[in-house]
């Protein structure tokens, strides 16, 4: 039997380490490589041609929608499971367009995580009930993808507000992202524009309502 061989791609590293110990332990999966930062990844990826990533969504710089299509060039034949702890429509139908196959929650069963990677390894759709319970409420009430503008960022965008939703000046988001101080300016502006917001405050209530930042 050949083992399923599979990818982490997530910034927590106590987390990864339970991820591998949990796949490790099934006779049919294996982890072969691991990371904490999507760019780094890619080039691990593209040298290991995984069957499986597993892929968080929030990571530091390169979130991991912007990351499918980069996994994709790299390495054609892998399919990709995003787990996170996002539950929303947004989230959700902007994995599955950025072409995921899977879509798992991090509070589902351990022994579910096992059950969406040889789902989507079969070459079948897998997406979590937790996660499909919370879009059928999203529906029923009346929450749609598109009454939210965060799908309408490109990526450097939503690199650009997730540092400013957190209280980053602008000069330290130039620095973060290696960008001049006007360039970062000129992103606040658009974000601004985009998600009709004037305010620091109000980036961080949308980055609070999309699950990007805790309330706590």
């Amino acid at each position: 039997m050949v083992a399923t061989r599979i990818y982490l791609l997530d910034d927590q590293t106590i987390l990864r380490a339970g991820l591998r110990t949990l796949l490790n332990q099934q006779d049919d999966l294996i982890v072969v490589g691991e990371a904490g930062e999507a760019r780094q990844a890619i080039g691990q990826i593209e040298e290991l041609q995984p069957d499986v990533v597993l892929l968080d969504i929030t990571m530091p710089g390169l979130s991991g929608i912007d990351a499918i299509p980069m996994i994709r060039k790299c390495s054609r034949r892998t399919r990709i499971v995003m787990l996170t702890h996002h539950e929303g429509q947004t989230f959700v139908n902007q994995s599955l367009k950025a072409g995921a196959d899977g879509y798992l929650s991090k509070d589902s069963e351990p022994e579910e995580l096992a059950l969406a990677v040889r789902s989507v390894h079969r070459g079948n759709a897998y997406i979590s009930p937790k996660v499909a319970d919370a879009l059928v409420s999203q529906v029923r009430g009346g929450i749609t993808a598109t009454e939210s503008g965060i799908q309408t960022l490109t990526p450097r965008e939503r690199e650009v507000f997730q540092l400013l939703a957190v209280g980053q000046s602008n000069k330290e988001v130039a620095t973060a992202l290696g960008m001049s101080l006007g360039t970062a300016k000129k992103h606040r502006e658009n974000l601004q524009r985009k998600l009709e917001v004037n305010s620091a405050a109000e980036l961080a209530r949308i980055a609070i309502r999309e699950g990007l930042l805790s309330s706590d």
